[in-house]
Formats: structure tokens, C-alpha cells, sequence
């Protein structure tokens, strides 16, 4: 079966799902990886989606998110290869395992966040998306050639210091809050995480492919 689902933030053909206004997510800054996109989105990789409706984060949920987040260090991901479900191409993050324990802590906690809506059975494994706009009748072809112009820029490495909240809002995302893995920085009213920490340190355009268009 082809289908090219979107997770938040993403457009594209095919099978996916509906965004609800209020919808929230959990995500994963890769601002290093952003020149290698070319699915209309910054670079992500997405720990939980969707998390709790927005009307139901107050003071409380927040201040549980800050105290679980501090209790995680901040890491390092590389993204050494390219790798496919059909219809996508993303970039697996090397290890895994740190995005997974905190998708695990945060479905312990609020089981009724079902990630992907349950779409995928208990979930995907963690990605980077890269594109989603192909049919089933070009997209192997077509990826193939992305591939091939892409390979000379990785890896690619991103120190990752915070973890992002970000919120449905009509037809788009925004960004929420930020809260910082292990204590790293402060978070500021429009989510921006202090000087020693980010979604990563950030690069410049990556050599050896070209920045893709930008069209969402």
C-alpha cells in the first residue's frame, strides 16, 4: 500500500489524518538538517502526536512536562542514512533510544495520548522526514535521484537540548513552549530556549545539497 501520512507540520498526498484545531504536539527541533527538506516544514523529528488538546494545558500539565523533561539529559542524534515507507523519505536518528523513553514516560503518563492516533498500531519508529510529495508512481524514482544529491551532506548532527510544544492554530503550527532536557537554559514566553540550548546547535547551509524549496 502507498501512502504518504503527515506527521504535524507536514503536507502531502495520500492516506493521513485530520489536524484538529487545538491539536498539540511534541517535537524535536533538527535545525541542521533543515537544507535537506524539501517537504515544505522545518526539520523534525516528532516524539508524540498528537498530545493533549490545547484547552486541557494549564499550570499543572505544564509544570509535569517541565519536571519530566529536566529529568532527561540532552543529547546527541546523527543522521548517517536515508531510509523509506511508502511514499516518504526520512532520515533515521542514531540512537533512537532517547526519543523513545521519552515518547514511552509521556504515554505512560497520558495514556489517552495515542500516538498517531493509533493509526500505526503503537506508533512509527523516530524520523526525520525529508519528502512526501511523490505518488506511487514516481516517488521510488524520484527518491532515489534525492538520495543521490543529498548523500555527500551527512551525516548531519544536532545537539538536541529541548523538546517543543507546538499547537494547531487554523490552518498552520506554532510554536508554544520549549521546555529544556536536563535543566539546559531558560524557557521564555514564546518558547525560546536561553543561550545554552536549543534544538541543536546551529549549522549553516549544509554542503552538498542544495536547500530545497520552501512551500508550506
Amino acid at each position: 500500500m502507498w501512502f504518504s501520512w503527515r506527521p504535524p507540520g507536514e503536507r502531502g498526498q495520500g492516506v493521513g489524518w485530520p489536524d484538529v484545531a487545538g491539536d498539540t504536539a511534541l517535537t524535536i527541533k533538527v535545525p541542521e538538517a533543515d537544507p535537506l527538506v524539501r517537504a515544505g516544514f522545518p526539520a523534525h523529528v516528532t516524539v508524540l502526536y498528537p498530545f493533549l488538546h490545547e484547552s486541557r494545558i494549564d499550570g499543572r500539565v505544564h509544570h509535569e512536562l517541565r519536571a519530566l523533561f529536566r529529568s532527561y539529559d540532552a543529547f546527541d542524534l546523527t543522521f548517517a542514512e536515508f531510509a523509506r515507507y511508502p511514499g516518504v523519505l526520512y532520515l533515521a536518528p542514531r540512537p533512537a533510544g532517547p526519543i523513545r523513553a521519552l515518547t514511552r514516560e509521556l504515554t505512560g503518563r497520558w495514556p489517552e495520548a495515542v500516538p498517531y492516533r493509533g493509526l500505526f498500531g503503537e506508533g512509527l519508529d523516530p524520523h526525520l522526514t525529508v519528502a512526501n510529495h511523490e505518488g506511487p508512481e514516481t516517488w521510488e524514482r524520484a527518491y532515489d535521484a534525492l538520495e543521490t544529491e543529498c548523500a555527500s551532506a551527512l551525516p548531519v548532527t544536532s545537539r538536541i537540548a529541548a523538546v517543543h510544544l507546538i499547537v494547531r492554530d487554523g490552518d498552520r503550527w506554532r510554536d508554544r513552549t520549549a521546555y529544556p532536557l536536563g535543566g539546559v537554559g531558560e524557557v521564555g514566553e514564546a518558547g525560546e530556549v536561553g543561550e545554552q540550548g536549543g534544538g541543536g546547535v546551529r549549522a549553516g547551509v549544509t554542503p552538498g545539497c542544495p536547500p530545497g524549496p520552501r512551500t508550506g
